[in-house]
């Protein structure tokens, strides 16, 4: 396949597994270019996106933009469940683009909001009008967990990258107590994304049995699977401890950075737990908090159905800082 060249800006989005690389027209993603590669067949990311520029028929991308499972500093991106380091000059000299850019994952996907299709956003809990300048809060719940929050200022957009699963993970009641002690990790310490992940859910059901004094394991996909049928009352119950401790999480990150403009939980986690969230509590967790029990429902809760969200945040990222247009808008004018 043969693209003009300095026409599209080449975006990835790096999971823990695999690599997922398209073309994008301004903001627009040309669905036909997107290709997945199994980051165990590859040495780097380099090599990745050195395949893909073959498999494209040589495109010579405009500008690049990869959105990385792991923290970023100083245009540096280390993976979390991945032995890869990536950086400005090896996307540079991996794909000769004028421009390149690195975001974290959570990052690409606030830069995507605005620009994905209603159908791809399902309403957990609605919340007031507000205005398109209002900060919101992306949340993901996948291989791991994280969150970051989204400010649209007069500049410009920012999607500030934190560290959100590595916090600890708050505590309730006994039950909750003596869950954060089974899953405590080697650092002493059970951090959020130790039960609020797909590993997490996993953690949860062995839990339950262990309670119960009958310990099993589940695959977290067969635990969504019994919860669907109702085969195994474990899954359910696992699901719904699962749920109120996501709503009391995703209620105390509400109340750190106020976003008035939506919450919206992204990942793969999120995406299977969507047609359970109301059915299992997570509106009454979110909301449990004391006197401000009311003042919660100034936060619409949303879950991001689209699987290209963060190619789309990231090109719509290279929009922004002007790197990349759309040759439909060019063609036109």
């Amino acid at each position: 396949m043969s693209h003009p060249a300095n026409s599209y800006a080449l975006v990835a989005d790096i999971g823990g597994t695999n690599t997922r690389v398209a073309l994008a027209d301004g903001r627009r993603i040309i669905t036909s270019t997107i290709r997945r590669y199994a980051n165990a067949d590859f040495p780097g990311l380099e090599s990745v996106l050195r395949r893909y520029i073959a498999d494209e028929g040589g495109v010579d991308p405009v500008a690049a933009c990869v959105a990385v499972a792991g923290p970023v500093r100083d245009g540096r991106a280390t993976m979390t469940n991945l032995d890869w380091t990536i950086d400005k000059t090896t996307l540079q000299r991996a794909t000769k683009a004028e421009t390149v850019a690195i975001l974290n994952d959570l990052q690409a996907q606030g830069h995507a909001l605005g620009y994905l299709a209603a159908a791809n956003i399902r309403t957990i809990l609605p919340g007031p009008d507000t205005g398109a300048q209002a900060a919101k809060l992306v949340i993901g719940i996948g291989t791991g967990f994280n969150a970051a929050p989204v400010f649209d200022l007069p500049a410009g957009r920012i999607v500030t990258p934190s560290e959100s699963g590595h916090a600890n993970l708050p505590i309730r009641n006994e039950m909750e107590l003596r869950l954060c002690q089974f899953v405590s990790t080697a650092h002493g310490f059970p951090a959020v994304e130790d039960v609020l992940s797909g590993r997490g859910l996993e953690r949860v059901y062995a839990f339950l049995g262990t309670e119960a004094g009958d310990p099993r394991e589940a695959a977290a996909q067969d635990i969504m699977a019994a919860c669907a049928d109702d085969s195994d009352p474990r899954a359910v119950a696992a699901a719904r401890l699962f749920t109120r401790i996501l709503g009391t999480v995703c209620g105390n990150l509400s109340l750190i950075q106020l976003p008035f403009g939506g919450v919206y939980l992204v990942g793969g986690v999120a995406r299977a737990f969507a047609p359970h969230l109301t059915r299992f509590g997570f509106a009454e967790a979110f909301r449990d908090k004391g006197r401000f029990a009311g003042f919660m429902g100034n936060f619409a809760v949303h879950v991001i159905e689209d699987d290209y969200a963060a190619l789309t945040g990231s090109a719509a990222h290279l929009v922004a800082l002007g790197a990349t247009g759309s040759l439909a808008a060019q063609s036109s004018s």
